[in-house]
């Protein structure tokens, strides 16, 4: 087949311009100084009008058939190969397109050359994307295909007139989230404490809370937070199968699951692509680490001598000591119930939830109160239904476990170990009771067993004061608590008081030689289930997520999805027996939550306190909210949020708290966040 060069020139001309430029236009301009291929387009203006097809029909569209024939006879173009002939015309069409007469110095001005992307099911039959060759030729320094994603395939735009074309193309087309900022022209800094990125994604917590309870929320997973299980669904080969599941709404809670080493093989090469800058290991200092000036901050501090500047500051941490150090109103421990109108608040004197299914003796001496308490039971008064105290869930460590013998490292016996320490799993089991085993919930048949049983690995009672402590106070209880759990499996797998056959299945399991391998695989962060918790002028309760009468969300900035959920606070003496207080989940066919939206005010302090900071991590909240609020996906977008309304608040040079709310909205709704479902109000 011979084919006339002008008129692949045309086709290439015209498919450019159809409909897909004046869309993909309007998505990108946001970006400072950003150039597509699109705009391109409408900068050449009378010139390349002149080029078109000359038997372009009156609406606009392509000529049916015309570019299948080009694109059928390109690669018998010169008897070369396709890929040479699409190099080939994309130089030629390239130089034609540099010929054209531009604007005084549009070339230095502009930020990137992006292509628009191609449909995937159009991509694998094609094996190219035209606009990227064009783009690569025509200004390859600048050319970046990262920038706009394609989010949705659209039916051919071939035989449609213009009007429906750009229909087709509605919300088929987005920036790249991660990459928004940097096209606006802002900077990132990432500060972390310690050495790796991701916090409790990669410090064990890989059986994500997702679509594995009677009810469904992996629809309110939008934004970079899906795209970050769409990232990880790739490493493991299962893109087609996560996103065919995506299609079909349906529910598949593998899917969403994770090996720590794999998220944060994801985290690191997304932020290397994102060019964010890193800073490791920069602890805030407890004294003058942060420095303010009226309600702004100006800059922090660092151990390590370092200082940072910046115009906004988030804190995404799960302690909020930012948030302390800059002098902001914070709450830990427990609201009473009367403080916000709530009933699920303060102390729960009527806790079923991870209750001791069989009676355990607390006395040291059993029967005998002078004899003292056994281990992890807390010498203290229940006190009054729903009243206040400063008591929060307990804390864990999300170990990461195998059975693979080439990949297990045995638990050895810890110098630290002490079977008196045991005592309560010893009577507990003693009365014909049950420690199961790990069972394999993420990838490679490994096991987060997190906290399973009412006597596994929570050190209930022992971490109220870590979110105030010092960093020393922190780092000993991080130790204790650590040498209690290390013996806790040790003594699943052999000691005596557990029933031969429970420690048989026990003692298959280890930890993994590939995960945390500079901590001899062993969890380097605590999972920290509750930190400080932001005070702002609007305060997030229990009337937001009620059933029955809620108060409505007008400034959803992402969903919660998850019920009031809180481990035990305190184990104490009741009726003679161990007793586990505060504990509550609800899960029942009827239960008394709904989903609801994340509102903006939440994330951002008290106007007087401070105007250039939030926090989707620490948010203004009760404790019974922040129950349902410290789901690691909610985590990621309420972050993604808040980095969009700082990013507007530079943009307005205005207050976090002055955000509009209607363009905040507009913006997360583009980046593809979901504000609202179905199930919600």
């Amino acid at each position: 087949m011979q084919v006339d060069a002008r008129a692949v020139d045309a086709v290439e001309q015209v498919k450019a311009d159809v409909g897909l430029a004046r869309h993909v236009q309007g998505l990108v301009d946001e970006g400072a100084g950003l150039v597509s291929l699109a705009l391109m387009q409408r900068q050449f203006g009378q010139a390349l009008q002149r080029q078109r097809l000359a038997h372009r029909p009156a609406d606009g569209a392509v000529q049916p058939g015309a570019l299948d024939q080009v694109l059928a006879g390109l690669d018998k173009v010169a008897g070369q190969p396709l890929g040479f002939a699409t190099q080939r015309h994309a130089e030629g069409m390239a130089a034609r397109m540099a010929r054209v007469s531009w604007p005084a110095d549009v070339r230095d001005e502009w930020t990137a050359l992006v292509p628009v992307p191609l449909a995937r099911t159009r991509l694998r039959e094609r094996g190219y994307n035209q606009a990227g060759l064009l783009a690569q030729k025509l200004c390859p320094q600048k050319a970046n295909a990262r920038l706009l994603l394609r989010t949705r395939d659209t039916p051919s735009q071939r035989s449609l007139p213009r009007t429906e074309r750009l229909a087709n193309l509605a919300g088929a087309f987005a920036v790249e989230p991660l990459l928004a900022a940097q096209l606006r022209g802002k900077k990132v800094v990432l500060v972390e404490a310690g050495q790796h990125l991701g916090g409790m994604s990669v410090e064990g917590l890989g059986g994500t809370d997702i679509d594995n309870q009677p009810f469904q929320n992996s629809p309110a997973v939008g934004g970079l937070a899906l795209e970050f299980y769409r990232r990880v669904s790739a490493q493991y080969g299962r893109s087609e199968a996560f996103e065919a599941m995506l299609a079909s709404k349906g529910k598949n809670t593998s899917l969403w699951r994770f090996e720590p080493h794999v998220a944060e093989a994801v985290w690191e090469a997304w932020v290397a692509e994102a060019g964010v800058t890193v800073l490791r290991g920069h602890r805030l200092k407890e004294t003058n680490g942060v420095t303010k000036l009226g309600t702004r901050i100006m800059a922090l501090h660092f151990d390590n001598g370092a200082e940072v500047k910046a115009k906004m500051f988030i804190d995404a941490t799960y302690e909020g000591d930012l948030l302390a150090f800059a002098g902001l109103s914070c709450a830990v421990g427990r609201e009473g119930n009367a403080k916000y109108g709530e009933t699920n608040n303060g102390i729960r004197t009527d806790t079923t939830h991870k209750q001791h299914d069989k009676p355990i003796d607390p006395y040291v001496t059993p029967g005998d109160v002078k004899s003292g308490l056994i281990f992890g039971v807390q010498d203290s008064p229940l006190g009054e239904h729903g009243a206040a105290d400063e008591s929060i869930q307990g804390y864990c460590f999300r170990l990461c476990l195998t059975k693979d013998p080439k990949n297990r490292l045995p638990i050895e016996k810890p110098a630290s170990y002490n079977p008196a320490h045991y005592e309560m799993q010893r009577r507990y089991l003693a009365a014909g009771g049950v420690i199961s085993p790990p069972h394999a919930a993420v990838p490679n048949g490994k096991s987060d067993p997190g906290t399973w049983h009412s006597l596994a690995s929570n050190f209930t009672g022992w971490n109220h004061r870590y979110p105030i402590a010092n960093y020393v106070e922190r780092e000993t209880m991080l130790r204790e608590s650590r040498d209690y759990i290390h013996g806790l499996y040790w003594f699943m797998a052999h000691d005596d008081g557990m029933p031969a056959k429970q420690r048989e299945a026990w003692a298959v399991w280890g930890l993994c030689q590939d995960e945390f391998t500079d901590n001899g695989g062993w969890p380097r962060a605590f999972y920290v289930r509750n930190g400080r918790r932001m005070v702002g002028d609007f305060v997030l309760t229990e009337a937001q997520l009620r059933k029955t009468n809620p108060e409505p969300v007008n400034d959803s900035v992402g969903m919660i999805w998850w019920p009031p959920d809180f481990h035990s606070a305190r184990c104490l003496v009741k009726d003679g027996r161990v007793w586990n207080e505060g504990a509550v989940f609800n899960v029942s066919k009827e239960p008394d939550w709904i989903p609801c939206g994340i509102p903006y005010r939440c994330l951002v302090p008290k106007a007087a306190e401070c105007t250039n900071l939030l926090s989707p991590t620490c948010p203004s909240s009760s404790y019974v909210a922040y129950g349902a609020y410290r789901i690691e996906f909610t985590f990621m977008v309420a972050a993604q949020s808040a980095a969009t309304a700082a990013v507007m608040a530079m943009e307005a040079d205005t207050s976090v708290q002055s955000v509009d709310y209607v363009k905040l909205r507009e913006r997360l709704l583009a980046d593809k966040q979901v504000l609202a479902v179905s199930t919600a109000r």
